[in-house]
């Protein structure tokens, strides 16, 4: 019986001390983040400047 007395305040508490929700970020989560989109977004430029060359060197042969 001693269980049913301690369950409503174990679960004020619990709504009281919440975790925080999932979706959100940490400073490092979202600096990480923007660091590979522009990693990927230099790579593709840069796959694009050598497929150009490439074309390039392909027409002068």
């Amino acid at each position: 019986m001693r269980q049913q007395y301690r369950k409503p305040a174990i679960d004020a508490a619990n709504k009281f001390f919440k975790q925080p929700s999932e979706n959100t970020s940490t400073d490092y989560e979202k600096a990480e983040l923007a660091f590979h989109a522009n990693k990927e977004r230099l790579k593709a430029e840069r796959l694009a400047r050598e497929t150009v060359r490439q074309a390039r060197r392909d027409r002068t042969q």
